[in-house]
């Protein structure tokens, strides 16, 4: 599998690039990033080859598709990480949760969130990578709350690694900001910064396109990476727990091999969607990717209408705080696969100057093709986590936007999977509100609180969060991130 570039080449970078490369240097020409060339089949032979397929065998035969050059004793030993989430034997159950709507449990692992599926063995990789060409590395993480636990945990004293993460200090859930906080391995540093997720995503993008950020880090034998998803890396991981979920349909008898589905993906910087794309791309029988978003619903309107407008929107807080996202990195990747190099670049150069773009009709049509979209209120979000728990099933308020979009969109008469990114612990204080009607409640009183009413235990990895000392108290104004940064480096 090889990478080009999203926005075209400067002519002094490679045009093309292996999967190892991509991986270490994520950010491309013009400010663009990497995508793959072409993308392999997944056909019904394929599919039906690997209907009893462990989540592990399954994952090792589509990254062999995709003939990424990682040694296979690095590979396996990356995809045994999933040994250690809940159940080793099906590290992503599936559920039903109504008549045709399933929920995909991407949860399970060490942090309690999505990202595990990914950052797991991408942290292994990753690191292998840089021992490989005996490189130091700093690798930078922007998170709105469940990137950054994920890649701490990962990365955490791991040769020749050292990990800075930014998070927008209040914009998460006291467990996600403990998460971070707490993590004590020396080679990693949390900086909250006086921001919304968006700042953290902009000071990211642009310290690794500063070519005087580098050459301080080149001066320190340093160079530099990303563990969010502007890493093809990460994209890699999200497109098999789809192919998973759809044959996990096919052994529970609930389709027939070669039935259509819908995925519907809680969608904030779209990299989860994309994954569902590049699965469908790649032939998983799929009618369409719903993106369920919060009232921060600039997917909502951009696939609607064709209209990418931030200029005049202010980041609502909600209580999704993962999807409060304006400027979504992986519409990008989407841009490029349908338009083509020079239509991104003319399309991100609007949004970076202009903070809005405007699909041509044509091209609004094939977005349409493939995506549907709705939006859900906080208000809508509680309501739907009480009527889910009163049918017997607890969801956090990011799965609780998908199955708003479930009951309210237009859809043919086919399951559904959602993709259920975070465990109801990461946000204890809404889940709480939603089924027992307390507020005011800290998060370790509201896990208790919904412990006892749903009889179920809360994690010791959760629990324990509250009585480990703090080790990181850092937060900055954007413009002190990287003096922060470096201070750390060279002390």
């Amino acid at each position: 599998m090889q990478f080009i570039e999203t926005r075209g080449n400067d002519g002094v970078r490679a045009e093309s690039v292996g999967f190892s490369e991509a991986l270490l240097s994520p950010i491309a020409s013009f400010g663009g990033i990497y995508s793959p060339d072409t993308l392999p089949e997944i056909d019904l032979e394929f599919l039906e080859n690997h209907r009893f397929a462990s989540y592990k065998s399954l994952a090792l035969a589509l990254l062999n598709l995709c003939e990424i050059e990682i040694v296979p004793t690095t590979l396996k030993q990356a995809l045994d990480l999933y040994d250690r989430f809940d159940d080793a034997s099906n590290p992503v159950p599936l559920v039903r949760a109504g008549d045709d709507l399933f929920v995909s449990e991407l949860y399970h692992g060490p942090t309690r969130a999505f990202k595990d599926m990914a950052l797991q063995p991408f942290g292994l990789l990753l690191s292998s990578l840089a021992r490989q060409c005996d490189r130091q590395y700093l690798i930078l993480v922007a998170t709105s709350g469940d990137t950054g636990p994920a890649a701490l945990e990962t990365f955490r004293k791991r040769d020749n690694i050292r990990v800075v993460c930014l998070y927008p200090d209040g914009g998460t859930s006291d467990v996600q900001r403990l998460q971070m906080v707490t993590e004590d391995a020396a080679n990693l540093k949390v900086i909250g910064i006086r921001g919304n997720f968006d700042d953290a995503q902009s000071a990211l993008k642009a310290l690794l396109s500063s070519a005087e950020f580098n050459r301080q880090l080149d001066h320190l034998n340093i160079s530099l990476s990303a563990a969010n998803s502007v890493n093809f890396g990460r994209i890699i991981f999200q497109i098999i727990y789809h192919v998973h979920a759809y044959l996990e349909l096919v052994r529970q008898q609930a389709i027939a091999l070669g039935d259509k589905v819908y995925l519907n993906i809680p969608s904030g910087n779209f990299g989860n969607a994309l994954g569902a794309y590049y699965a469908r791309k790649m032939g998983l029988p799929v009618e369409r990717i719903i993106v369920s978003s919060n009232a921060n619903n600039v997917l909502t309107e951009w696939i609607d209408t064709g209209i990418y407008d931030i200029s005049d929107k202010a980041l609502i807080a909600t209580t999704s705080p993962a999807m409060d996202i304006l400027k979504s990195s992986n519409v990008e990747r989407i841009l490029f696969d349908l338009f083509g190099q020079h239509r991104t670049r003319e399309l991100m150069k609007q949004l970076d100057e202009k903070r809005c773009y405007r699909l041509e009709a044509d091209e609004l049509a094939q977005i349409q093709q493939i995506f549907t979209a709705d939006f859900c209120s906080d208000e809508q979000g509680r309501a739907y986590i009480r009527s889910s728990f009163d049918q017997g099933y607890l969801i956090d308020p990011h799965t609780a936007t998908c199955f708003k979009s479930w009951d309210t969109l237009d859809h043919e008469p086919l399951a559904c999977i959602v993709a259920s990114t975070a465990e109801w612990t990461k946000f204890s204080q809404v889940v709480n509100q939603a089924i027992t009607g307390k507020t005011g409640e800290a998060d370790l009183e509201a896990l208790e609180s919904i412990s006892k009413a749903a009889h179920i235990e809360i994690p010791e990895t959760i629990r324990a969060l509250f009585s480990k000392p703090v080790c990181h108290n850092t937060v900055v104004d954007k413009s002190e991130i990287e003096a922060e940064i470096l201070n750390f480096l060279r002390g």
